[in-house]
């Protein structure tokens, strides 16, 4: 190596970032966070993450305070910032759902509508995970083809899950972090109504695939929507 590479070579190296800000005073220092945090968030394609966050704040940052004041500066704005998939991404306030097809028709490459059987059968994956494709066939009272399977895991809505142990262990299915984040969910605790209504005892997976609740979907399963 040249003594000129050798010169070089400490100043083509990035500046470590500094994240404690020890020089500013506290509330410049929060501000500065704030804007940190906000830029990460809003450049990302996805849900970012606190591991992702704390790389860009001090150590005696506490994370969910700045979300909370990012959160109240954007009150009046049409996007807002929300948990999801265990990290947070900016997105457009439902209100303004409308105006945006408006303005640009039919928004997400690479997405479909699902059908009617195609929503039912990710509602059960998504309470009664992980299931195997036979447990789904019992639930509805008719098989779950492989191809509406297909469907659900090319929109990365589903995955493979662990081997049950039932005989041949089948493999079952399980949803995934796209599925959190395109129904606007930071964790499965999120989904409505089941987990109640299982808590109280009122509703289980065994009762479910024993066709003891909601039989007339079974009937009702490759209907598309109109």
């Amino acid at each position: 190596m040249s003594q000129a590479s050798a010169r070089r070579r400490p100043t083509d190296q990035p500046a470590l970032l500094d994240t404690e800000l020890e020089h500013l005073p506290p509330e410049l220092r929060w501000r500065e966070w704030m804007g940190r945090v906000e830029a990460v968030i809003f450049a990302a394609s996805e849900p970012v993450t606190r591991s992702v966050l704390a790389r860009v704040v001090g150590k005696s940052c506490n994370l969910e305070l700045i979300i909370d004041d990012i959160r109240a500066e954007l009150a009046g704005r049409p996007y807002e910032l929300v948990a999801v998939a265990g990290g947070w991404q900016h997105r457009t306030k439902k209100a303004f759902g409308d105006i945006i097809h408006a303005a640009f028709g039919t928004v997400g490459q690479g997405t479909k509508e699902l059908s009617q059987s195609e929503a039912l059968v990710l509602m059960c994956i998504a309470y009664f995970q992980p299931i195997t494709r036979g447990e789904l066939s019992s639930f509805f009272g008719k098989e779950v083809s492989r191809d509406l399977i297909g469907v659900l895991r090319a929109q990365d809505l589903i995955a493979s899950g662990p081997r049950s142990p039932q005989p041949g262990a089948p493999y079952t299915y399980v949803t995934t972090k796209t599925f959190l984040t395109q129904f606007g969910l930071d964790t499965l605790r999120q989904l409505p109504d089941f987990e109640a209504l299982e808590d109280a005892g009122l509703l289980s997976k065994e009762k479910l695939l024993a066709g003891y609740i909601m039989p007339e979907f079974s009937d009702r399963a490759d209907e598309k929507p109109e």
